[in-house]
């Protein structure tokens, strides 16, 4: 199965680091948050990937046009201009990295990679969150449910710490709980080939367009998760990550 993941965006409200490289290249640890984002999938045998680009993409293609060779102890040779590779670890990984327009909304940029996935079960996620969910259990969930589509369902983490009272007296104080009720799309979706025939140009949005009609005729399941998931919006939700990597403590990684 392959996994689109939208990489076009803006990323507007993580300006701060969004000026000069677009927001999946934003780095956690030393590594970009699309790579966090690929390794999670291929640790559970997903290994073949479409990216959309947009903005900044020539900064993500540059990416995996060194990646390879960087990753790999070089020999050259000035007089020839020879280069021989040797050693080293890369990834075995398929990256379609595919131009889908700068203003393209999400629905359209899937629609312009629309012949990579026709008549196959793809996936699809944003470049900006990781999660500890099996992405192979989503997957079986999806079977099983016979939908077009199914996203993961997770509760997202507060800002803020919680209190629960026993009359004026604070009997418990949960550090940053998950919100109590409401669940929210977590971004990692699974999709039927039928899913294509609701996408009509770059016009097309994926949450409104889309998942709203397909939900109104019940073809929209729900992988509830309540384990780890975090976005990366805000420059704050950045060094939430950042101090889980450095802390050895990364949850989505394998």
């Amino acid at each position: 199965m392959k996994t689109i993941i939208l990489a076009g965006g803006f990323g507007t409200r993580l300006a701060e680091e969004t000026e000069l490289r677009p927001k999946p290249m934003v780095e956690i640890g030393d590594k970009p948050i699309l790579w966090h984002i690929m390794r999670s999938y291929a640790s559970h045998g997903f290994r073949e990937f479409v990216v959309a680009l947009g903005y900044k993409g020539e900064y993500i293609k540059r990416f995996f046009w060194d990646y390879y060779n960087l990753s790999r102890d070089l020999t050259v040779d000035l007089g020839t201009g020879r280069v021989e590779q040797r050693g080293g670890i890369a990834e075995d990984w398929k990256v379609h990295l595919c131009n889908t327009g700068l203003n393209t909304m999400t629905g359209g940029r899937i629609w312009r990679v629309r012949d990579l996935v026709r008549g196959e079960r793809f996936m699809l996620t944003y470049g900006d969150g990781v999660t500890d969910a099996n992405i192979a259990d989503i997957v079986e969930f999806h079977k099983r449910h016979g939908k077009i589509a199914t996203v993961l369902a997770v509760r997202p983490p507060s800002r803020f710490g919680g209190l629960e009272f026993d009359g004026d007296l604070v009997s418990n104080f949960i550090e940053k709980p998950q919100i109590g009720e409401g669940w929210i799309n977590g971004g990692f979706m699974v999709f039927e080939p039928a899913v294509l025939e609701y996408l009509v140009d770059d016009t097309t949005k994926l949450e409104q367009d889309v998942l709203e009609t397909l939900a109104a005729k019940r073809q929209l399941a729900a992988y509830r998760h309540t384990g780890f998931w975090q976005c990366m919006d805000t420059l704050r939700d950045k060094h939430v990550l950042e101090q889980l990597w450095r802390e050895g403590r990364a949850p989505w990684m394998p």
